[in-house]
């Protein structure tokens, strides 16, 4: 069908390909790049340039299957309020109610001295203002974090311990007893910083449900879905399919770089930790279905996963205070412009201030991305949802890309419903 009866334009859409190739595939930023328009009960748009592997020449092809990352976690948090919703857990519970081990988990107050050099990490804590509860998980106010972030010494022992490696022997139940030997970065609800908490959310779907995360989102969420592949590995069937990953070469060298080959990744494997928090790959499609599940209230095709009820939980804030995301975050991190006028939902980002996005938007709508410059993001009063596949790691592209992808999508509208 076309665009128009969609309420979109076919010229303004090819516009949008138009200027995300030319800007970002034969710029060199991208290697390769995958759009995909939703809105009014029908795909309205498919957009694709360039590769998915540049060093076996092949081009980018509509069932490509892409390293998601943290677009994992959108999935994750559906999965735990799919047991918010069976009564197996609520929002507002102590997590200690299902981890005990994490009952004395204090505040980070400052190290121990050693003169050992292979001495564990060592701390002085302080209690925390009140118990962490289930919803600072899902909103990343816990005061867990990330050892990626270079910030602080507790991310240094996350690193040290290397906590939330997809390698980890006893996976999910390891990480889980590591965590509870590191203290809070800091008492829980009084900051947002990004962090291994819907990982934590994994292993709750997992402990509570009787299955493995893994066979959980299989059974009860990709299967019925008809979101064929997806999962934490990619089958020696499926690896022709799978796109090369990237990285840019230097701050002052143009071009990209290898990052990992998907001919010889660890992904053609199945992980020993299967992380909620960033461990999927998927497809376009795949991912589209997932979206359409939740703009239709969760039931897609007459599979119900969640109550219209819960559905409308992702698109409120769930900070305190009803504060921004960036107000909360430390300073540097997740605080640029980019995210003026977001707040936090279940395990997502969500406008709560058009007019300081500086974007065209809605209230309402909500979102997240992936390491490699994913994307995608679901807008129910406009009944749109987007989502945005390449694979590029470390780019300074990213910020620019997602502005100037929800601009050209938003310009591309002929009638709105708000």
């Amino acid at each position: 069908m076309k665009p128009e009866t969609m309420g979109l334009s076919a010229a303004r859409l090819a516009k949008l390909d138009e200027v995300m190739a030319r800007r970002y595939v034969d710029g060199g930023l991208l290697p390769g790049l995958l759009t995909m328009v939703y809105r009014k009960g029908r795909l309205a748009h498919v957009g694709m340039a360039g590769h998915m592997d540049l060093e076996r020449g092949k081009p980018m092809r509509e069932d490509a299957i892409f390293r998601i990352y943290s677009m994992t976690k959108p999935i994750t948090a559906v999965a735990l309020m799919m047991l918010v919703e069976e009564g197996a857990l609520g929002l507002d519970d102590d997590v200690a109610t299902h981890i005990p081990s994490w009952k004395k988990l204090g505040v980070y107050a400052s190290g121990m001295p050693t003169l050992l050099a292979d001495a564990p990490p060592s701390f002085i804590t302080t209690q925390p203002e009140r118990p962490m509860k289930v919803v600072d998980l899902v909103t990343h106010t816990s005061g867990l974090t990330y050892g990626f972030m270079m910030r602080t010494s507790v991310d240094a022992a996350y690193r040290k311990l290397k906590i939330n490696a997809f390698d980890t022997p006893g996976g999910l139940d390891t990480f889980v007893e590591q965590l509870s030997t590191i203290p809070l970065e800091f008492s829980p609800g009084t900051a947002w910083n990004y962090s291994v908490a819907i990982d934590v959310m994994g292993y709750l779907v997992q402990k509570l449900s009787g299955l493995t995360f893994g066979e959980f989102l299989r059974t009860r969420l990709f299967e019925p879905l008809g979101m064929v592949d997806t999962a934490f590995f990619v089958p020696p069937e499926k690896i022709e399919r799978f796109t090369s990953c990237y990285q840019p070469k230097g701050p002052r060298e143009p071009g990209l770089k290898l990052q990992d080959d998907a001919g010889k990744s660890t992904y053609a494997k199945p992980p020993a930790l299967e992380s909620g928090g960033g461990g999927l790959v998927s497809t376009a499609n795949d991912y589209m279905r997932f979206c359409r599940m939740m703009l239709g209230g969760g039931t897609l095709e007459g599979v119900q996963i969640l109550s219209p009820k819960t559905v409308a939980l992702f698109s409120l804030n769930h900070l305190p205070q009803n504060s921004e995301l960036a107000d909360m975050a430390p300073p540097g991190l997740f605080s640029e412009a980019g995210y003026s006028g977001i707040g936090f939902s279940i395990g997502c980002g969500v406008n709560i201030n058009v007019a300081k996005t500086r974007l065209p938007g809605t209230l309402g709508e909500f979102f997240w991305g992936g390491a490699a410059s994913t994307a995608f993001w679901i807008d129910p009063k406009e009944d749109l949802a987007v989502v945005f596949m390449t694979q590029v790691m470390g780019t300074d592209a990213r910020l620019t890309l997602r502005r100037d992808l929800r601009t050209l999508v938003y310009s591309a509208m002929t009638e709105s419903f708000v």
